[in-house]
């Protein structure tokens, strides 16, 4: 039996690697987190541009969400210069897989990367999508949850509470899990899992998005189930993807 670490994923961009210009994909009550996989539907023209450009280059897609909810396939209401603002915090995603189907459509795996600031927003690419300045920096430690060596991923998880939580805002939904599975998932898993898929609200998804750190998207993770669980429940997020 081996005693050396698990080695960092080999495809996993390094900190240096990461662009100073990103494409990015306004989506309304739409997660992505570091570590976690987000599966998209595109089918508008500009985003079909960006993601063949994207995968021209460094794979990735900068995952934000507008200001304002609503909009043209959930990426925002517009302003009089056209562009719907979107929050200044989002994460980069790596293009990890993708299909073609018949009807024209490309079926994308992103895999989240590391969070990014908006420095400011660039000319629109020649394929008609936006695209912004990003820096990293402040978000360097989201790198650890690819890097077992690090214990990338660690996080202080009250795990029963969690799970009392959970079972509440399920039982007020009339909603089903495989609940084996919830309890064989590790702790950061599980956390950034059920951050990203649970129908909270877009200002509740920003707010697990803009988190310091893991352990402290657990506590604002509880809080939100607790809150929906006996309170008003969150905006069901958007199914539509562009």
């Amino acid at each position: 039996m081996s005693d050396q670490s698990p080695a960092r994923n080999p495809f996993e961009p390094g900190f240096e690697q990461l662009p100073d210009t990103l494409p990015i994909f306004p989506l309304s009550g739409v997660l992505l987190l570091p570590g976690g996989k987000l599966p998209l539907n595109v089918f508008e023209p500009r985003y079909l541009a960006m993601v063949f450009d994207a995968l021209a280059g460094h794979r990735m897609i900068g995952m934000v969400q507008p200001l304002q909810p609503g909009g043209y396939a959930g990426d925002g209401l517009p302003t009089d210069d056209g562009r719907p603002p979107v929050h200044k915090v989002g994460c980069a995603g790596r293009i990890v897989s993708f299909n073609e189907t018949e009807d024209g459509r490309l079926l994308l795996a992103l895999s989240g990367v590391c969070r990014f600031e908006i420095v400011r927003e660039l000319d629109l690419a020649q394929g008609g999508y936006r695209r912004v300045s990003s820096v990293f920096s402040p978000y360097r430690a989201d790198l650890d949850h690819a890097d077992p060596i690090h214990g990338g991923g660690a996080v202080e998880l009250d795990r029963d509470r969690l799970m009392a939580g959970l079972a509440a805002f399920f039982r007020t939904r009339n909603l089903s899990t495989d609940w084996d599975a919830l309890k064989q998932a590790a702790d950061a898993n599980l956390v950034s899992s059920l951050s990203m898929v649970l129908p909270f609200g877009p200002a509740e998804k920003q707010a697990l998005l803009e988190a310091a750190d893991s352990t402290a998207r657990a506590k604002l993770l509880v809080a939100f189930l607790e809150m929906a669980a006996f309170g008003q429940p969150s905006e069901p997020t958007t199914g539509k993807t562009n």
